[in-house]
């Protein structure tokens, strides 16, 4: 029954080796841990009359340093750990991640989130991107709030932590919480079609310590179409941690690396790594430096790499809706616990006696373990076992009920 279904649908996987060329990585620059760059972009300031040509430049890197001297000292004193940019050839590495955005009206919105001191804010204005930046601390708002002013209506400033929107818990929020339909209807941003264009790319800094758990909230949204994927096809731009990244786009035999994390965003996700950099070239308040490092969770020479992740076109169709997303990801989750359990077994628990004949479907061994399953593999699998009249879904439902719970904050 499996394999006839399978060859209506024209579903055939080739099992082979990773493509090249599937990231792009760029090398880290060299910089000085002991120095704290200052963004030196354009201000739009015109020369006085008189001006010698080397005098604009000299008066607008001073204009930069005083506009930012306030909130680089809330910066120095945060008492919470953060990674603030400031450096001004990590802002020119990240302006090239962002494709040009011309004269489109079209052109997605860049949400900034924790821009801070707003060194990158006032790059990527300076760039002609349309901007919404999301800042947790109070304290950094009175400084955004006048480049807003000053911004032509390019950017829009709002208390807000993105990693809090939408809680699981009911009923009022306050800032920095807040619900996506709230946010979005103070931006105007409405909802598009699945297969539309990127409407928002969103830049942001994982946490070392909770950037698994922070992953794991954007996968559950993302399958099931929740928050702000509601919204469309929202592309993230991730700065984590190397060994994080790796875990995404490691491949079937990996057994160590290869994770529920890294099916689940390669089954969903265009992931490409656009730069990597030394966490030595961020600026960190000054009471996590030196020996207070360790703090952080950080190994001194660690690289932080910028990933871009892109929701495919064909992730949704009549065969694989949002409300089948919820139970992939709980059954991707379950599968990947043990990395070299047998495939047939876990498809037998979910779909009892017919896990030989939705192995044989699609030409894969009796024998053969669930690390070794591509991401591909396993949608196929799932669609052909979410058309078995054994398959037994309201288990699955139950126990996705209590890991969501078990996640909420």
């Amino acid at each position: 029954m499996y394999s006839m279904w399978a060859s209506r649908m024209g579903l055939s996987v080739v099992r082979c080796a990773p493509q090249a060329g599937t990231s792009v990585l760029l090398c880290p620059r060299q910089t000085r841990s002991d120095s704290v760059a200052s963004y030196n972009g354009p201000l739009h300031q015109c020369p006085s009359p008189g001006m010698s040509a080397a005098a604009p430049k000299k008066t607008k890197l001073q204009e930069s340093k005083t506009d930012h001297s306030e909130a680089l000292t809330l910066a120095e004193s945060c008492r919470h750990f953060r990674r603030f940019i400031t450096d001004p050839g990590l802002i020119s590495s990240i302006l090239e991640g962002f494709a040009p955005c011309g004269s489109s009206r079209m052109a997605p919105v860049i949400m900034e989130c924790n821009p801070g001191p707003g060194f990158l804010t006032q790059a990527l204005l300076d760039a002609g991107h349309k901007v919404v930046a999301l800042e947790t601390n109070s304290d950094f708002l009175p400084s955004l709030e006048r480049m807003q002013s000053n911004a032509n209506g390019q950017l829009k400033v709002v208390h807000c932590d993105f990693f809090r929107i939408d809680p699981w818990s009911e009923g009022l929020v306050q800032p920095p919480s807040m619900y996506s339909s709230t946010l979005m209807k103070t931006l105007n941003i409405t909802e598009v079609p699945w297969a539309s264009d990127v409407p928002l790319k969103v830049f942001l800094m994982l946490g070392h310590k909770k950037e698994r758990i922070l992953l794991w909230r954007q996968i559950y949204s993302l399958y099931q179409r929740l928050s702000v994927y509601r919204y469309g096809r929202i592309e993230l731009n991730v700065f984590m941690t190397e060994k994080q990244y790796w875990k995404l786009i490691s491949r079937p035999g990996d057994f160590v690396r290869y994770q529920a994390l890294s099916v689940l965003f390669q089954a969903a996700c265009d992931v490409e790594l656009l730069h990597k950099e030394p966490t030595s070239t961020f600026l960190t308040p000054s009471k996590f430096r030196s020996l207070q490092m360790s703090k952080s969770g950080d190994a001194p020479c660690e690289n932080l790499c910028l990933v871009q992740i892109t929701p495919k076109r064909n992730l949704f169709s009549e065969n694989f809706t949002p409300t089948d997303g919820g139970i992939f990801v709980y059954m991707i989750k379950q599968f990947l616990t043990r990395r070299k359990s047998k495939l047939i077994e876990k498809l037998d628990n979910l779909s009892p006696g017919n896990g030989k004949d939705m192995l044989q479907s699609l030409a894969l061994p009796v024998d053969i373990v669930t690390g070794c399953i591509y991401p591909e593999e396993y949608k196929l699998l799932f669609e052909i076992m979410s058309r078995s009249e054994e398959f037994n879904r309201s288990f699955v439902l139950d126990e996705i009920c209590e890991d969501i719970e078990a996640s909420s904050y």
